[in-house]
């Protein structure tokens, strides 16, 4: 499997991630319940691109002295693609995040533990799945193409969708474990697991905390089906793929704090992402007609999202109290 990735290169990446998660838990009181303040969010979301920019940075520099001038450029391009697909394509995560969270009636002070361990999930489902998905491809080339139509058909399904409420992820699984696990009928502040008594017997009982942490990890699942085969239209490095996805998916707490308060001003941000799918399907099915640059890949897909955001701001103007 070819990939642009020396093993001190893979180990420093994944020593970093750890250290990132830690200071992040630790530093920043990221284990502790606290509500986080919009200003904090914009913080730590300025950090998170900052650091993602500077990695792009400092791959270019390595590739630049080891690969040259034109592999630099094609690679930290592809980086910075793919992270912006992905740092795109998750804003459904904070829309259904938002949606759980409201049902399940998760006060903010303890959200911020259950997309902790959120995180983390993601990131180890998603090298799971990207080593899977890099291998598969190489193995079966013609699956770039059941990718493409598949984000074609996402696409337009996005498209069509945009202004149908959104269902709970696994509501079937819900509905399993609500019929086959002692639930609580409140929280407990952070706990997942209490022991209550029950029938005059002392009994296991995990809380509503625990089935909305299910439940954020099967909406990054589904979520992870679009946006893997997305970026694999931009490059098919293992490393390029993990880094950008994970940078991403680092910054996506921050991100759901930030916007928190502000999802329903973005009322055409689906649309939008729903034509970065088709673009990207499209691209992948016409891969050996038409070869698009990653930088002409770059400047529509940031165009498409930019457009989007500004029109969304534009239609549906800031409320104000009185």
């Amino acid at each position: 499997m070819q990939t642009v990735g020396t093993w001190w290169m893979w180990v420093g990446f994944a020593v970093f991630v750890v250290a990132m998660l830690l200071v992040d838990l630790l530093a920043m009181r990221g284990g502790k319940a606290h509500r986080v303040s919009f200003k904090e969010a914009a913080g730590w979301s300025a950090v998170w691109v900052a650091v993602s920019l500077a990695f792009a940075a400092l791959l270019w520099w390595r590739l630049d002295v080891t690969l040259g001038r034109e592999a630099a450029n094609t690679q930290a391009l592809a980086f910075v693609t793919g992270y912006l697909i992905e740092k795109a394509l998750a804003v459904d995560n904070v829309f259904v995040w938002l949606m759980l969270f409201g049902a399940f009636a998760i006060p903010p002070e303890l959200q911020k533990r259950v997309l902790a361990l959120g995180v983390f999930g993601a990131i180890v489902l998603r090298a799971g799945m990207i080593f899977g998905g890099v291998w598969l491809v190489h193995q079966f080339h013609w699956l770039l193409y059941v990718f493409g139509a598949f984000l074609l058909y996402t696409g337009v399904h996005m498209w069509r969708g945009a202004d149908a409420p959104a269902g709970t992820p696994g509501g079937a699984l819900l509905g399993w474990l609500r019929r086959h696990v002692n639930v609580t009928d409140r929280l407990h502040g952070e706990r997942f697991f209490v022991t209550q008594e029950t029938d005059g017997k002392t009994a296991r009982f995990v809380t509503p905390l625990l089935l909305v942490l299910v439940l954020v990890e099967i909406s990054d699942l589904i979520f992870a089906v679009d946006s893997i085969p997305a970026i694999f239209a931009v490059s098919l490095d293992p490393f390029i793929v993990l880094t950008s996805n994970v940078f991403a998916i680092l910054g996506l707490r921050a991100m759901y704090f930030l916007l928190a308060d502000m999802a329903a001003r973005f009322s055409l941000l689906k649309y939008g992402l729903a034509i970065v799918l088709v673009f990207v399907g499209a691209k992948m099915l016409l891969m050996d007609l038409i070869h698009v640059p990653v930088l002409f890949a770059l400047g529509v897909v940031a165009a498409i999202i930019a457009t989007s955001v500004v029109l969304s701001l534009r239609r549906t103007p800031p409320e104000h109290g009185g």
